[in-house]
C-alpha cells in the first residue's frame, strides 16, 4: 500500500512538472536559411530560461547577425534592423548568472557578455565557428555554452560566416553583408533589407526536455 501511495504521488508530481518543461530545440529563421539549435536546459537552466524569455516575447524577430569574425564566431541577438540605418537595440531583460558547464567547441552557441563581468549576459549570443576552448573557456569566468547546432545547420552558419564583412564602426566593425561591396561602403550606399543577415524569427520547434 505504501508503495502504491508513493507511485501515485510520483505520478502526480510528474503531471505537475511536465507542463513546465523548458524547450530543448529552437529554430533560427534567417534570410540565408533556417537551422535548429538544441538547448541544454538541464545543464544550463538559467541561461536557457533567459533565451526562452527573448524567444517567447519575439525579441529576436527582425534582429541581425552583426558580427562575423573569421574562424572564430558569428554573433547576434543584440540589434534590430528596420529597412534602414541606424540599427536598433534589442530591449534587454535583466542579466543572467554565468553557467560555464561546457566547452566552446565548433557548432556550439554561447552567451556574449561585458568584459570583466561574468554575470552580464543579456540578449546577445554567438556561434563558435572553431574550437575556441583555449580562448573562451577560461576568459571572463568562462563563456556559457547553452546549446549546439543540430543536423546540417552549421552549413547555414558557415554560409553566414563566408559573407564579406564591412566596418560600420563600433559594434558593427565586422558586419557581414549580402549583395554589398567595399565600393558601396566607400560611396556611402545606404543599407536596405537585401544587405544584412536578418533573423526573421527564433521559434520553439521542439519543447521536449533533452
Amino acid at each position: 500500500a505504501k508503495q502504491r501511495a508513493w507511485q501515485s504521488t510520483m505520478a502526480c508530481i510528474m503531471v505537475i512538472v511536465s507542463p513546465l518543461a523548458k524547450a530543448t530545440v529552437v529554430e533560427f529563421q534567417t534570410v540565408v536559411g533556417d537551422f535548429e539549435v538544441n538547448l541544454y536546459d538541464n545543464a544550463t537552466p538559467e541561461t536557457v530560461a533567459n533565451v526562452r524569455n527573448y524567444v517567447n516575447n519575439g525579441r529576436y524577430s527582425g534582429t541581425v547577425m552583426h558580427r562575423s569574425a573569421t574562424g572564430f564566431v558569428v554573433q547576434g541577438g543584440g540589434f534590430t534592423f528596420d529597412q534602414a540605418l541606424p540599427f536598433g537595440n534589442v530591449a534587454a531583460f535583466p542579466a543572467v548568472v554565468n553557467e560555464p558547464e561546457f566547452a566552446n567547441i565548433r557548432g556550439t552557441i554561447a552567451m556574449a557578455k561585458i568584459g570583466g563581468n561574468p554575470n552580464s549576459a543579456t540578449s546577445q549570443w554567438f556561434f563558435n565557428l572553431d574550437d575556441n576552448t583555449a580562448n573562451l573557456d577560461g576568459q571572463n569566468g568562462g563563456f556559457t555554452v547553452f546549446g549546439e547546432v543540430v543536423g546540417s545547420g552549421m552549413d547555414i552558419v558557415d554560409q553566414i560566416a563566408a559573407l564579406p564583412v564591412y566596418d560600420f564602426g563600433g559594434a558593427f566593425a565586422e558586419l557581414p553583408l549580402r549583395n554589398y561591396t567595399q565600393a558601396a561602403l566607400n560611396n556611402n550606399l545606404e543599407l536596405d533589407s537585401s544587405h544584412p543577415v536578418v533573423i526573421s524569427a527564433v521559434i520553439v520547434s521542439d519543447s521536449t526536455v533533452d
